[in-house]
């Protein structure tokens, strides 16, 4: 195999990739091999439904093989404003919906549509890393406000947080922590917003895996949020459509339009068939929805039952997406916990990938078989106890 030198013309990476490795949290693990149980991955380990790989093919059968409209096919864009409607009520416009390549490339969309540099983002802390480094990305900076101890918002410390603030990013139910956040937490969110300009970034891209006795509150359900809501959701979880790369933005239109010209130029449009498909898929799927989500909490309670015997580890009652992050006592950094754990067969991420406040903590994802779980839960186990006898 042919590589390249390295240059040796001075070449340094822009400011823009410098800022990202300066500050990004986001850890890459080595590739899974052997015997190795794999608790880390944020991805479902069910196939795509039937009918949309059938509805995809179908499509390609009959020729939608060509470039698709910048903003995406009107059919795929007309069903998901039918979709918000059914969700949140009123009527929302398929002008304002924006097709985008997965869940990603929809948050760089927004986030680099809305963001100058300097301006302050606030995002809980821990959250997803990805957006601390697209706020990093386009020059902005972040504000971490660290979680109250039960893993939900602080909403006094968020308040005073986003004063000030240009936007608000968060996932909802929370990736890493498993938390659904409560229609009483979103009001005080809209309280915080109220008469300014702050923008909010609503990630939902587990809103269909939530077991709380509670329904589960959009931010496009308040009337004090959906004005100022960029509302990002992808196919990728609820579907098992991870690799089809599919997702979708909603929000007010002038935003809409800066997000499109973002997206169009780093992405282009995206494959027309699998557009087809995604139209199935929110029209005819309800029932794999239901099937998986049902398949989900039964694993998280396996997970959940097995971690909370445990010593040493404390772990909350689970509410939504398909995660637990459990609190370790070790006197170990998270990153080189997990590095430790893998000696002992299991993979898991660390808790400090997703925020300083993250620290101590693991993140188990249970979007994994049931054999796999239990054996993971038990090498976990006597990983920690090993580990703490060192």
């Amino acid at each position: 195999m042919t590589t390249h030198p390295e240059l040796s013309l001075g070449f340094s990476a822009s400011e823009l990739v410098q800022r990202i490795e300066r500050h990004s949290l986001r850890v890459q693990q080595p590739a899974s091999s052997g015997s190795l149980v794999s608790l880390a991955m944020g991805e479902p380990d069910f196939a795509t439904p039937h009918k949309i790989t059938v509805a995809a093919a179908k499509a390609l059968e009959e020729g939608f093989t060509h470039y698709s409209p910048m903003r995406g096919e009107s059919a795929l864009r007309e069903a998901i404003a039918r979709s918000l409607g059914e969700l949140a009520g009123g009527d929302f416009a398929a002008d304002d919906v924006l097709v985008t390549q997965g869940g990603t490339a929809g948050l760089a969309a927004a986030i680099l549509a809305v963001v100058n540099p300097g301006d302050r983002v606030v995002i809980p802390d821990p959250t997803y890393s990805l957006y601390a480094d697209l706020v990093n990305m386009a020059g902005g900076t972040v504000v971490p406000v660290p979680l109250a101890e039960n893993l939900h918002w602080d909403v006094p410390a968020l308040a005073e947080a986003l004063v000030g603030a240009k936007l608000f990013v968060f996932c909802n139910p929370s990736n890493p922590t498993g938390i659904v956040h409560s229609r009483a937490e979103l009001e005080g969110l809209a309280a915080a917003v109220a008469g300014t300009e702050t923008l909010v970034l609503a990630d939902e891209a587990y809103s269909e895996l939530v077991y709380t006795p509670e329904p589960f509150t959009s931010a496009l359900q308040l009337s004090g949020l959906r004005d100022r809501t960029i509302y990002c959701q992808t196919f990728s979880k609820s579907y098992a459509m991870t690799g089809w790369r599919v997702g979708y933005l909603w929000g007010p239109s002038d935003v809409m339009n800066a997000a499109a010209r973002v997206h169009g130029t780093f992405n282009g449009s995206l494959n027309s068939a699998v557009q087809h498909a995604a139209v199935v898929a929110l029209e005819q799927c309800r029932e794999d929805i239901e099937e998986m989500r049902r398949s989900y909490q039964d694993r998280c309670e396996l997970m959940y039952a097995g971690l909370a015997k445990i010593p040493g580890l404390t772990v909350r009652q689970p509410e939504g997406a398909f995660y637990l992050f459990p609190k370790y006592e070790l006197d170990v950094p998270s990153a080189q916990l997990t590095a430790d754990l893998r000696s002992f067969g299991v993979a898991v991420r660390p808790g400090g990938e997703f925020g300083a406040a993250g620290e101590h903590h693991l993140r188990l994802s249970y979007a994994a078989s049931p054999e796999h779980i239990t054996a993971g839960v038990e090498r976990l186990a006597t990983g920690l106890s090993e580990l703490a006898r060192r």
